[in-house]
């Protein structure tokens, strides 16, 4: 596994972090505040805020799958994932950072107790695409830091911590590029380029061909979704293209 381990290993603590963070600013959260509109469509905070619990439960279960043999998915339906949402939603503040708080320490539990001959075994995601075990943790790493954005609460893509931009970018422009062309849409045809790091993904590109650049955290908040493109240069000039959703489909297991 080499340097995965070494990423994974750093963002089980990095993701406990963002938990308590999204904890806290939870906690602070009014009852209007809780049942106001959040940045995805349909869900209120209290929403936003049950699925990052529910997340690390479900997550929970692809370990403990990794760590048994027994095959557990990673919700039992779409139908139950939907319907424990809705429930938890409504609840306080206080039940709700009670919540994440206790949902992501039962999460790093079980990541700091798996046995190491069982990170590399396959498990699979809800959509059905399969993954090694230690990827679960980068994967609520995602969670963490991009559903404290969707709270819609003071906390955007300016407030990543470094470690998780620099990683994040670098899975982000991987996979995007490694996407069958005909799931680029708009993005078809340009060379992506991170003025701070150098890193690009050519999806496409040819010479001659449009380019979008810009710091690796612009480029991450744009290519998550969790920013209109702020920060980002196009050459030609236009309208800022619209990406693919994210996060993509893991590359190169």
């Amino acid at each position: 596994m080499g340097n995965a381990v070494e990423t994974w290993r750093l963002a089980i603590g990095e993701a406990d972090a963002g938990a308590e963070r999204v904890a806290e600013r939870v906690a602070g959260l009014t009852e209007h505040e809780l049942r106001a509109p959040s940045a995805l469509p349909g869900w209120t905070r209290g929403h936003v805020a049950t699925h990052i619990a529910r997340n690390a439960d479900s997550l929970w279960n692809l370990l403990e799958w990794a760590r048994t043999g027994t095959v557990i998915p990673q919700y039992p339906s779409f139908e139950s994932r939907v319907a424990d949402i809705e429930a938890g939603a409504v609840r306080s503040a206080r039940e709700l950072a009670d919540d994440v708080r206790a949902t992501a320490a039962r999460f790093a539990e079980q990541v700091r107790t798996m046995p190491d001959e069982a990170w590399n075994a396959p498990v699979a995601a809800m959509a059905g695409w399969k993954h090694p075990a230690w990827y679960t943790v980068l994967r609520r790493w995602h969670e963490v830091e991009a559903h404290h954005t969707d709270l819609a609460a003071g906390y955007g893509p300016a407030d990543w911590p470094e470690p998780y931009v620099r990683w994040a970018l670098t899975s982000t422009l991987t996979d995007l590029a490694a996407l069958p062309a005909g799931q680029w849409g708009e993005l078809a045809g340009y060379r992506i380029t991170a003025t701070d790091s150098g890193e690009s993904a050519g999806l496409g590109w040819t010479a001659g061909g449009p380019e979008a650049s810009g710091s690796g955290r612009a480029l991450l908040g744009w290519l998550s979704g969790r920013s209109d493109g702020a920060g980002v240069t196009l050459r030609p000039d236009g309208p800022v293209p619209v990406p693919p959703p994210w996060p993509h489909r893991p590359s190169g297991f």
